[in-house]
């Protein structure tokens, strides 16, 4: 089927390159993304069903530009919706602060109407199944990618807490058939309240903890992730997300992201940069 072709070539031959252990995208995946981008802003829409899972209610949207076909989700959430602030601008921003600081774990994702709404439209990765259906179906990790998924993990942690991802759950957490990790859904991020400036989700003083009362950590993570965190400013930012983002919720990254590198550097003054870094 000519969707799946297309998905193959976003891909990458990954069986043959074997995981990343930063960006779960490879090269060649992330040197097509505008392509894929564009392909999600003009190709014609075939036809919708709904998912028929998640609280906003998302679409699936089948797609054919040029003789290629691909599916999307699209998503339009917005407001208030079940006790929480939803945005489906949020969608748009977490991919694009994934590509300013380089994890490319999360979708191509676009701006795009449906039938007349406004909202965002991300493309359609195949995985194998979820961080829920591995605990439930007891799906086992390869030994060969257990180094590589429990590194991701910790990515995972310290990026909620830079975008105050507050509905990370174990559904939206995916992996493809070589156990690449692909992160979805981040219409509860971007949080701007007191609460989400002066503490972090997760991390030694983390909000959040498990069933022991323990914060849940983020133990080892790439230099190069380090570093993008350093160079971030309001400017680039700002040029980053462009208007999906307010300036006040740009200044609350921006203090999460300070709050992150104390953590980072006190672990590192603990234990020692090499055990902390790599």
């Amino acid at each position: 089927m000519k969707h799946k072709a297309f998905a193959i070539m976003f891909l990458g031959v990954a069986l043959v390159h074997g995981p990343s252990v930063f960006g779960q995208f490879l090269p060649q995946d992330v040197a097509g993304r505008e392509g894929i981008e564009r392909f999600l802003i003009t190709a014609e829409i075939l036809r919708t069903e709904p998912i028929g899972e998640g609280v906003t209610k998302p679409t699936k949207v089948y797609l054919r530009k040029d003789g290629i076909e691909g599916k999307a989700v699209w998503k339009n959430p917005s407001g208030l919706q079940f006790g929480f602030w939803e945005g489906w601008q949020y969608e748009i921003a977490a991919y694009r602060m994934d590509k300013l600081i380089g994890l490319n774990m999360i979708p191509p994702t676009v701006e795009r109407a449906l039938n007349g709404k406004k909202g965002s439209l991300q493309y359609w990765v195949e995985t194998k199944c979820s961080l829920l259906d591995l605990q439930e179906r007891g799906i086992p990790i390869p030994a060969s990618a257990m180094e590589s998924t429990d590194r991701m993990k910790y990515i995972t942690r310290a990026f909620d807490s830079l975008v105050a991802n507050e509905d990370r759950t174990q559904q939206n957490i995916r992996y493809t058939e070589d156990w690449r990790t692909i992160l979805i859904d981040h219409s509860r991020s971007f949080r701007s309240g007191r609460e989400f400036t002066e503490k972090l989700l997760f991390g030694p003083r983390g909000v959040r903890k498990n069933a022991d009362g323990q914060p849940f950590l983020y133990r080892r993570l790439p230099r190069a992730f380090v570093d993008s965190l350093k160079a971030m400013t309001f400017e680039n930012v700002k040029g980053a997300v462009g208007t999906c983002l307010t300036d006040k919720e740009i200044r609350s990254l921006l203090a999460r992201r300070d709050l992150l590198l104390e953590d980072i550097a006190e672990m590192i003054k603990a234990q020692g940069e090499d055990k902390v870094l790599y």
